[in-house]
């Protein structure tokens, strides 16, 4: 087994999971705790949110070894390999990056810090169904 094909086999399976946790939570996670009224779904993101940047280790395993196991993929097939090899690899690096993760850093991450800092036990209403609304739909899309 080559490098190459080392690399190609982690990225596989570490973008296969994240493309898993994804899945879950459009499909789920987003869904179920939709059914939810504002507090509760606020409090609820907060908490599943809140396993997530307390530094899950395994969690930011997969999702940022994914990039990197990418990235020395690319590297590999860039410098071991001419024809269509490198052109594939690099448009799959390229369609993960713009497709998973700089959407995850650009809106998730953001919408889920600001979401962090409310405390729905002071919240009224019509403030819960503000902030939800302004995070929900921008966040699910």
């Amino acid at each position: 087994m080559t490098l190459l094909e080392l690399a190609l086999i982690v990225a596989t399976l570490l973008s296969a999971l994240t493309a898993g946790f994804v899945f879950s939570f459009a499909s789920v996670i987003m869904p179920g705790i939709g059914n939810l009224p504002d507090k509760e779904f606020i409090r609820a993101f907060q908490a599943i949110d809140g396993v997530i940047q307390a530094g899950h280790h395994i969690f930011g395993l997969v999702w940022i070894g994914s990039v990197f196991a990418l990235m020395a993929a690319v590297i590999l097939a860039v410098l071991q390999h001419d024809g269509i090899v490198p052109t594939l690899v690099v448009a799959s690096a390229i369609a993960y990056i713009l497709g998973v993760q700089l959407p995850t850093f650009r809106i998730n991450v953001p919408l889920n810090n600001a979401l962090q800092t409310l405390n729905v036990d002071v919240m009224d209403e019509f403030t819960l169904d503000s902030a939800r609304r302004s995070f929900e739909h921008r966040w699910v899309r």
